[in-house]
């Protein structure tokens, strides 16, 4: 037992799967999008008697949203992507309600020629 090496390896924990091209679960965001407008598409042209273009319209966000979400902001990123990106939209650094509590602006320009 004294001659074996113990080594660090890729086990299956180490990779969250493929599916659908989709890495890890990202691939049930977008299937359960498609089976929720599928169903709002046919209880609108079924049971309502919707026109199908307007019953189309209508349904598209509920599959476009989560599907751009999945593709935009978590395929082939890093952890935490889509929720770094969002709090840095639309909080900002450092922004906060609180009026001395915000930073003050400077310009990129006052910064420039220092180092």
């Amino acid at each position: 037992m004294d001659g074996l090496r113990i080594t660090d390896s890729n086990s299956a924990n180490d990779s969250r799967g493929r599916a659908f091209g989709l890495e890890g679960n990202d691939f049930i965001y977008v299937l359960v999008a498609f089976v929720v407008a599928l169903g709002l598409y046919l209880l609108l042209t079924v049971l309502l008697r919707l026109g199908k273009l307007g019953s189309l319209a209508f349904v598209s966000p509920f599959f476009v949203a989560p599907l751009s979400w999945v593709v935009l902001l978590r395929h082939n990123k890093p952890e935490g992507y889509a929720e770094d990106w969002f709090d840095q939209k639309f909080n900002g650094e450092g922004w906060s309600f609180v009026v001395q509590a915000q930073p003050h602006f400077v310009r990129r320009s006052d910064h420039e020629g220092r180092s």
